[in-house]
């Protein structure tokens, strides 16, 4: 297996990226049985992630990490657990939301997908 923060790192880089620039595009990273749970409402299956996704209310968003974590989540199978935090800025407003984020990858020939994402904005 590679290297996990190397994995996590190139998941996270290009599930912000995909996400700040068309969201529409992230279905493929999420299955049938793939579960999100945004702000305590679970979301399953990928489509109804997707239109969860596609449907939020703003046109434009950035994330700006400031954490990344991860660790093996199965002795059985290479599947990695990534904690992410850090702040998003949403339609040009002045101010940054910060947020956390949990995703469970799991391998799929020679790529990961999301079994589960938890999505959390911190108000504080």
């Amino acid at each position: 297996m590679s290297d996990i923060n190397d994995i996590a790192k190139q998941f996270v880089n290009f599930y912000y990226t995909t996400f700040d620039n068309d969201r529409s595009q992230l279905g493929p990273l999420y299955r049938t049985e793939s579960m999100l749970t945004w702000e305590g409402s679970p979301i399953q299956g990928v489509n109804a992630v997707l239109e969860k996704l596609v449907s939020l209310p703003f046109q434009k968003v950035a994330h700006k990490i400031e954490t990344l974590d991860a660790q093996p989540s199965s002795p059985t199978m290479a599947s990695i657990l990534v904690s992410v935090t850090g702040a998003l800025k949403v339609d040009d407003g002045e101010s940054e939301l910060k947020f956390s984020q949990v995703f469970n990858l799991i391998p799929d020939g020679g790529s990961y997908f999301v079994q589960n994402d938890i999505f959390r904005l911190n108000y504080g």
